[in-house]
């Protein structure tokens, strides 16, 4: 089979590889989409209301890849709300000594 049709043979190879690789990283492979959202929301929360930079200064700094869907910034409540993948994260200023949290 191999001497036949060797190219054939190397897919199939590598498609086990990479099933296999999949399986071992599974569980971070799920959380990954709640990084994108949830990294959006707390760096941006930091960099505006504990850092005071502008807001478009901001949005460059936490600018990534992997686009985020919908983006919510609300001075008034010192509150980011950040959308990617499918995946919805809130980032709330709470004080100058407690700085940004994340909404569980």
């Amino acid at each position: 089979m191999i001497r036949r049709r060797p190219f054939t043979s190397l897919f199939l190879l590598l498609l086990l590889a990479v099933l296999g690789w999949g399986w071992h990283e599974r569980v971070n492979l799920q959380a990954f989409p709640d990084i994108i959202a949830a990294y959006t929301a707390k760096e941006y929360c930091s960099c505006r209301y504990v850092q005071n930079n502008p807001a478009e200064y901001c949005r460059g700094y936490v600018k990534q890849y992997v686009p985020i869907s919908a983006f919510t910034d609300d001075p008034e409540r010192s509150e980011v709300s950040a959308s990617g993948l499918g995946r919805t994260h809130t980032a709330r200023w709470l004080g100058e000594h407690q700085g940004c949290r994340l909404n569980p």
